[in-house]
């Protein structure tokens, strides 16, 4: 094992990997990592018997020397060697770690909780870019990935522990299958209300109609799964009835569209992805983010206007959560994907069904029971936050 430290400079492998090729070494494994200009270089080789050892690792060290960098060697046994070789094969698991500003204390507990379950930190990696010191904001975010190794002894015993560090600490933290699929979703669904907007449109109708606070509390209740979402629906559309149409645009018009939604969106559709709608809201709304957003489809509530005025219902099945999953299903086949490539992202009680149906589901600033229930959520940062979880790192993100 051959581990070179020392500051980073042009050339540094080619000079160290010029002397091994002329000792007919073979590369058996290699890694490297810079971290403010410094650079850690580890290979494991493995010396032909014809070699002239003794020369070689004179050389490495001149050369380290001419260079000024630290060159240590580590003997390898057979026994060892094959022991490593056995290893592959072996689970492998992406954790991914959000915050504003990711501490020690973070890393501490989380990696405190991986190796209390038996599994093995191979590398780490940060997806977010280089932050200065002299422009700190409230927006900025933080993301490392670590990639681990091993068999979890209950997996539903690190999710409880990674539940209580993201609620103590402020950190979010996704732990997922190092699959194929990860690196390969195709469909990414989202809720609307509180999701891909701050804000719930029937909601802001309500206040336009004189009924708003009669409607959030019914709203708020059927967010947090106390009430059946179709009988809640109801009950808020009917206090709607006689609403004139004319203040659906000013409502449209004024949505505060939810951080990281636009460069979420962008980034997809740059890289092939199609995004879709899938809202308990009403598809006048829908069709107006779809065109700011440049989202590909739209499935939500039609509103039933006569004379004007809204009466009160919709036209149509009511959207809610089982028709919600049904129809990521049915984007997925008419996609011709796996249901393992498509991405659901929610707040509500009624999108745990799409949340629970898709290959990866995300409660996104969502409820306590939503939160509980999904097995993965984003509380700490901006919607673009589900591109670290598909391992983009910033400089491959689209603004």
């Amino acid at each position: 094992m051959l581990k070179v430290s020392g500051q980073d400079q042009v050339g540094l492998t080619a000079s160290l990997s010029q002397i091994l090729a002329d000792a007919n070494v073979t590369v058996l494994d290699i890694g490297q990592s810079v971290i403010h200009d410094q650079v850690s270089l580890g290979m494991l080789v493995q010396l032909p018997e014809t070699a002239d050892h003794a020369t070689m690792l004179k050389e490495l060290l001149f050369q380290a020397h001419e260079q000024d960098i630290q060159v240590r060697f580590t003997p390898v046994s057979d026994e060892a060697y094959e022991h490593w070789v056995q290893q592959q094969g072996k689970d492998r698991f992406v954790l991914t770690i959000l915050a504003r500003r990711v501490t020690a204390e973070h890393l501490a507990h989380i990696s405190r909780a991986v190796s209390d379950q038996g599994l093995n930190i191979q590398d780490i990696s940060r997806l977010t870019g280089r932050v200065s010191q002299n422009a700190v904001s409230a927006n900025d975010k933080a993301c490392i990935e670590l990639t681990l190794q091993g068999k979890p002894k209950s997996l539903e015993q690190l999710r409880k522990q990674f539940l209580q560090i993201s609620a103590e600490l402020n950190v979010d933290v996704a732990f997922q299958v190092d699959s194929v699929y990860r690196r390969n979703r195709r469909l990414v669904c989202f809720d609307m209300d509180s999701t891909l907007i701050e804000a719930e449109v029937i909601d802001e109708l309500a206040k336009a109609a004189g009924v708003g606070e009669q409607v959030a509390a019914i709203t708020e209740s059927a967010m947090q799964g106390k009430i059946d979402f179709q009988e809640s629906f109801r009950q808020r559309m009917a206090l709607l009835k006689g609403l004139d149409v004319s203040v659906l645009d000013s409502i449209a018009e004024a949505l505060p569209i939810t951080e990281g939604a636009e460069r979420l969106m962008t980034t997809l559709r740059a890289y092939g992805y199609k995004t879709a709608i899938l809202s308990g809201g009403f598809n006048y709304f829908g069709h107006y983010l779809q065109k700011k957003l440049g989202i590909d489809f739209v499935f939500a509530n039609h509103l039933d206007i006569k004379d004007g005025k809204l009466t009160g219902e919709v036209c149509g099945d009511i959207v809610d959560g089982a028709m919600k999953a049904r129809l990521l299903k049915q984007l997925a086949e008419q996609e011709g994907i796996r249901i393992e490539q498509t991405i659901a992202v929610g707040d509500g009680a009624n999108d745990l069904p799409m949340l629970s149906e898709a290959g990866l589901g995300i409660a996104f600033r969502a409820k306590p029971i939503v939160k509980e229930s999904a097995r993965h959520s984003i509380s700490t940062l901006g919607l673009d936050a589900v591109l670290y979880f598909l391992g983009f790192r910033d400089q491959e993100i689209h603004s």
